[in-house]
């Protein structure tokens, strides 16, 4: 049923039960299932998918190939009519997906109003998250999690089942949930990065010869790995250059250092661990 002023492209799907609210607009390509209600002014840019017992709040934007309210990834699930609800003016990017709850977790997944979902992101089954939620991209989260309001969640973190996330809380980029985080928290993976070597094959097949290759490699361990580099290596790798300033390729990596200001780099050594 489509209300006024609704605007549905001439390639999009709408079922004849849906429930389309007044000033939408379904753009190319879509599909909604017959059990979905859109509330005013939605926009559906194009190519998005809404199935299943799906409700969606007035002013969302559901960007290209979104899927929302498919069957849960949960072997237990048995066809039970459950549902997915988004509130107002919350913004689902590219590719995001969100499934319909479970008899386990009460039927229900639900995301609040005023959210942003960026690409990529996974809500699963029987999820709740709060108003004012922000999902950078990669964002998964496993079954019957809870997020409240404000919650920011950094880009490709993962939350474990059963997880609660309390409000106002901030999750780092790249990082695993595993255990509850307090309302205000915030918490992060160690995201420690070391150097393990030259890229040999990478150099190889951009047809470096034999001797540069191993001219790299010597410098390199002049650098990082002799007791003079393991204690200091940005000085270190001062004093080397003048012993390369023919080599351009090893001139280029300790110019890249010592112009280093506002990243530390990696080294053998675990950052956090340097002197």
């Amino acid at each position: 049923m489509l209300s006024d002023n609704v605007f549905v492209h001439p390639t999009a799907i709408v079922e004849d039960e849906a429930v389309i609210g007044s000033n939408s607009y379904i753009g190319p390509y879509c599909c909604i299932g017959k059990d979905v209600i859109l509330g005013r002014n939605v926009r559906l840019e194009s190519h998005v998918v809404i199935t299943g017992d799906t409700k969606i709040g007035d002013r969302a934007t559901i960007f290209p190939f979104a899927s929302l309210g498919q069957k849960p990834q949960d072997l237990k699930y048995a066809g039970e009519r459950s549902r997915l609800e988004i509130g107002s003016d919350t913004t689902i990017r590219e590719y995001v997906t969100a499934n319909i709850g479970t008899a386990g977790g009460g039927m229900l997944t639900k995301i609040g109003s005023h959210c942003l979902i960026m690409a990529y992101c996974h809500i699963a089954h029987d999820c709740t998250i709060g108003d004012s939620v922000i999902m950078a991209n990669g964002v998964n989260l496993s079954g019957h999690v809870t997020v409240g309001d404000r919650v920011v969640i950094g880009g490709m973190s993962v939350v474990k089942q059963f997880i609660r996330i309390g409000q106002h809380a901030m999750i780092g980029g790249f990082t695993g949930v595993e255990r509850d985080v307090i309302p205000y928290g915030m918490v992060r993976s160690d995201r420690i990065t070391t150097l393990k070597g030259v890229n040999v094959v990478g150099l190889k097949r951009a047809g470096f010869s034999l001797n540069e290759i191993k001219t790299l490699i010597s410098a390199y361990q002049e650098i990082f790995e002799s007791d003079a580099g393991k204690a200091r290596f940005t000085e270190n790798a001062g004093s080397i250059r003048a012993k390369y300033l023919e080599n351009k390729y090893v001139v280029q990596i300790i110019d890249f250092i010592q112009a280093s200001k506002k990243n530390p780099i990696c080294t053998t050594t675990p950052t956090d661990q340097l002197p």
